[in-house]
């Protein structure tokens, strides 16, 4: 009875000037300082910064999980009125397995690899519920039907790895839900998926949350991801909550200096990189904040006074005329009200159109034969074909972007044209060479010259034993000769080129961030001067502040060395500002091609159309949801007629499942493939349309 007299009129969850600390070799080191926020049941918090920020931390913080090194330094965390530090760890235990549930980043390293979905899935009935191994095994089926993975009693009998990413993290959101809890925490659960897979999980997600009525902290560096699933936003800046309050309000009335800063990074699918410029935040986050006396982010703002932003802590202070807004900026009510207007970078899109053949790709296939494991001709079965009549023209000094699930083939035609790979059939012409046919280490030096590659992770491709300036200028020395003394200072130079000092040539990769690594990346491919860059979603892992200095960078190096770029990404936004024409890869297939103003409008394929649907980005319009059901066909098992048939949510019947479907010219170089006739797809409604969201 006292407990529950404690509980009445307090929120489910109470966040109170809670401050984080870890320990360090460096000393303690601040993650979170003075935060302050509250959840009810049926709530939605949305959690959004950069990396650093002290995001994670502020989760682990809400369950009580910080490990040995972290501590709460101060304030508390209440969950129905009682302090979590306070609580027996036995009773702290059953809390997180039952009223509390955290759904993590990662799925594969949260589910056991030798354990079946069914046994790791019945645990928490069997455990906090004290059913019957029936009764847990019907409550597994269950979930796994709640959130949408078909077939459940064959997914009980799988194993983690013989899932997708997609139905991994279902099923750990299944695992969140089989207690029922009142409060959900998710720390980027859709970071790495597909953005159909990811619209399809965040509905998911916003239907669970009101059909059991629970309390949703939800963890992204993503802002468009939580304004699909969020009723509220949070702002962290190295760990502060710099602003808070209701969605629609923080977006439509941004005053903090550093969510203006957020927003201004992130491209749209509005405009190009003609009618518009992003604008990174300048400098990076402090290594030390808590020596910071005033406003942590005084050191990146445009709009500081000095001494009044920086003498003193600054205090959380409501937004006049509105309802829950609080923002830490003393300086709020003085900025001018700000509109997401940017200047143009220059140049039209007529401009862009002009243009001599580059790289001709003519009907290209890739195949696989299936591993035969430590014996490998005793391989069996069809072979995968990961390239399926591959035909493009990439013109010079223009991008053109590649985009498309995970498994359509886009890295794999990146592959065959660097020479990683060689093609099994078709053609691939550099300048009137063939390639398609040809190692990269059989290939002429003036094609290795021509043609470089920018991968996906820079980690993995440079040796953390060697210096920045041995890498790139060993790129040089294959490349280019030359003397000790002239390599030196082209290193120095190719440095400068993507906006790094020259001292960092005797850096090693581990003393640099994310984004300084990936301009190393790109100054590496730069080093032979190369009329074409293959670039694998070369910021799909950045900091959008960090992402949109790397996108300018490419476009300034484009438009000084007149370099043409084949842009590989699953960003739309990013793809939309970047690129000059752009193809749409599905299981191996071209499905739709053209100009990117061309391919973003009607007349759309329908697999476009559902891209455009699911992209995850921040726009006040309406938007169609489109949510695509179930995975992608086998590549070893192609269908017969459109590839896309079967998930297709305008398919007209047997003709698109026997027949390959005919190329439209929708004129301009824009073709869709398509049964569909093209008057009919050019009366399909927008995907976003005007209005309030």
């Amino acid at each position: 009875m006292a407990e529950q007299q404690q509980t009445n009129g307090a929120p489910l969850l109470s966040v109170q000037d809670l401050s984080v600390t870890y320990s360090s070799r460096a000393g303690v080191v601040p993650a979170v300082r003075k935060v302050s926020f509250s959840l009810d049941k049926g709530e939605s918090l949305g959690l959004v910064g950069e990396s650093g920020c002290g995001k994670s931390t502020l989760a682990f913080a809400v369950m009580n999980y910080l490990g040995r090194s972290g501590s709460i330094s101060g304030g508390q965390v209440l969950f129905k009125g009682r302090e979590l530090a306070a609580m027996p760890s036995e009773e702290l235990r059953l809390l997180r397995g039952g009223e509390m549930a955290m759904v993590y980043q990662d799925p594969m390293s949260c589910l056991n690899p030798v354990m079946t979905i069914g046994r790791q899935l019945m645990e928490v009935p069997l455990l906090h519920q004290g059913v019957d191994y029936e009764q847990a095994r019907q409550q597994a089926l269950d979930i796994l039907a709640e959130v949408a993975l078909p077939d459940p009693p064959a997914v009980l009998e799988r194993y983690p790895h013989q899932l997708s990413g997609g139905q991994q993290q279902r099923v750990l959101i299944g695992m969140s839900l089989m207690s029922n809890p009142e409060l959900l925490v998710m720390d980027e659960p859709t970071t790495g998926l597909d953005v159909t897979i990811e619209a399809a999980i965040l509905e998911m997600v916003a239907e669970l949350r009101k059909s059991h009525h629970m309390a949703l902290l939800f963890i992204s560096h993503n802002l468009g991801t939580v304004m699909r699933v969020c009723d509220r936003i949070g702002v962290m800046y190295c760990g502060e909550l710099v602003e808070e309050g209701e969605i629609g309000e923080v977006f439509q009335n941004t005053r903090h200096p550093y969510t203006r800063g957020l927003l201004g990074c992130l491209p749209s699918l509005d405009t190009g990189k003609h009618g518009t410029s992003l604008m990174p935040i300048p400098g990076q986050m402090p290594a030390h904040p808590g020596q910071t006396e005033g406003c942590v982010f005084a050191l990146r703002c445009n709009e500081v006074r000095e001494p009044d932003c920086t003498a003193a802590p600054i205090p959380t202070l409501p937004v006049p005329g509105s309802g829950t807004h609080q923002v830490r900026c003393i300086r709020s009510e003085e900025l001018p009200d700000w509109k997401r207007t940017r200047p143009a970078n220059g140049g039209t899109a007529e401009e862009a159109e002009s243009g001599e053949p580059l790289l001709e790709i003519v009907a290209l296939e890739k195949s696989y034969l299936p591993s035969g494991g430590l014996v490998p001709w005793r391989a069996r079965g069809e072979p995968v074909r990961a390239l399926n009549g591959v035909s493009l023209t990439v013109y010079k000094g223009q991008t053109l972007a590649i985009v498309g699930e995970s498994g359509c083939g886009k890295s794999t035609l990146a592959k065959v044209l660097t020479g990683l790979e060689e093609a099994t059939e078709g053609s691939v012409k550099l300048n009137g060479i063939e390639l398609a046919g040809t190692a990269v280490e059989n290939r002429p030096q003036e094609v290795k010259k021509s043609l470089q590659m920018v991968f996906q992770n820079p980690d993995g491709t440079l040796n953390p034993s060697h210096t920045v300036g041995f890498a790139i200028g060993r790129s040089l020395r294959r490349l280019a000769s030359g003397s000790t003394g002239p390599i030196r200072q082209a290193v120095q130079g190719l440095l400068r080129t993507v906006n790094l000092p020259a001292q960092f040539s005797r850096r090693l990769p581990r003393q640099l961030s994310g984004g300084q690594i990936q301009r190393v990346a790109i100054a590496r491919a730069l080093a032979g001067s190369p009329q074409l860059v293959v670039a694998d979603e070369p910021v799909s892992s950045l900091d959008v502040s960090v992402q949109a200095a790397i996108i300018n960078l490419l476009l300034e190096i484009q438009a000084e060395q007149g370099t043409t770029m084949l842009f590989i990404s699953h960003d739309l936004a990013v793809v939309r500002y970047l690129a000059d024409r752009v193809a749409v890869m599905y299981l191996g297939k071209i499905m739709e091609c053209g100009k990117v103003e061309d391919v973003f409008e009607p007349p759309y394929h329908p697999y476009t159309e559902a891209l455009l649907s699911s992209a995850p980005v921040v726009d006040t319009k309406q938007r169609r949801r489109i949510i695509l059901e179930g995975d992608l066909p086998s590549p070893t098992d192609l269908p017969k007629g459109c590839p896309f048939y079967s998930r297709c949510p305008r398919k007209l019947g047997d003709v698109c499942a026997d027949t390959p479907p005919p190329e439209h010219d929708v004129g301009g170089g824009h073709r869709i493939a398509c049964h569909i006739p093209l008057e009919t797809l050019r009366e399909v409604e927008p995907v976003f349309v005007s209005g309030a969201k």
